[in-house]
């Protein structure tokens, strides 16, 4: 059963990015109340005064786990949950410090389990409601200098389509969404890494419509890349080795790099 967007309320997570807005400004133009929460309170703010009613904007650092633990109370009433906030987690697994990697796990995936324990049983008892996470194609085929990034992507998954099974019946649904690259906005445009020819990306907006996508038909998993890095993340995951030696011959290390350079400081 798809949920009628039009006065519901979701919370959008990460909303001070370029997905997360992109995402929040989608479903405010269905009709939802949308609740917009990042860091960044006065980015948010911006964007409450562009989008005029049906904004709230709750400033949280969710590599905190008291703010996590608050931010439902805070949020009232939610109807969807859109969990997007993330950090890069670019580079090889020796280049973190010990805490940046308890970071990158809070912000990545304690925080969206931690918020759909609190959403989900509110939603089961009105038995409406929709949950949503935004993983990446790193989440089903790992990559060089993505040893951690993957992890958290890879348990988000595993998450959600298991709690998807614990919510079958009760009117709630579960989406995980994968974004492969996406340009004008977000972890790989703000890294200014280049692709090698004929590799394709995908803007905020698609990632957005993916995420309605999934409320509407209530699929399980909705894919935002174009169709060779699907099929290259669908033969990843069935023959990792290969892929992996393939992906080296077609530069990853050197993508790798750069990612990790020009994401260096968002740890």
């Amino acid at each position: 059963m798809s949920l009628n967007l039009a006065g519901s309320r979701a919370l959008v997570t990460g909303a001070s990015g370029g997905i997360g807005e992109a995402i929040a400004r989608a479903l405010h133009t269905r009709g939802a109340t949308v609740v917009v929460t990042a860091r960044r309170e006065e980015v948010l703010e911006k964007l409450a005064a562009e989008l005029g009613d049906r904004v709230e904007v709750l400033a949280a650092d969710l590599a905190e786990a008291a703010e996590v633990e608050a931010l439902p109370g805070r949020a009232g009433r939610i109807d969807v949950l859109v969990a997007n906030a993330a950090l890069p987690a670019s580079g090889a697994y020796d280049s973190f410090s010990a805490d940046e990697v308890d970071r990158a796990l809070d912000v990545n995936l304690r925080a969206p389990i931690h918020l759909a324990r609190a959403l989900a049983g509110p939603m089961r008892e009105r038995g409406s409601g929709h949950l949503v996470f935004i993983s990446s194609l790193s989440g089903k085929a790992a990559s060089p200098g993505g040893s951690l990034y993957s992890a958290t992507k890879f348990g988000m998954r595993g998450y959600a389509l298991g709690l998807r099974e614990d919510l079958v019946g009760t009117g709630v649904g579960v989406t995980t969404v994968f974004p492969g690259f996406i340009r004008d906005a977000g972890m790989f445009h703000d890294a200014g890494a280049e692709l090698p020819k004929g590799v394709g990306t995908r803007t905020p907006q698609e990632v957005a419509e993916g995420v309605l996508k999934g409320i509407d038909s209530g699929k399980p998993e909705v894919v935002v890349a174009p169709m060779a890095l699907r099929l290259g993340t669908i033969a990843g995951g069935i023959a990792p080795g290969p892929m992996n030696a393939l992906q080296r011959k077609l530069g990853s290390r050197d993508i790798a790099a750069q990612m990790a350079k020009g994401q260096a400081n968002k740890r």
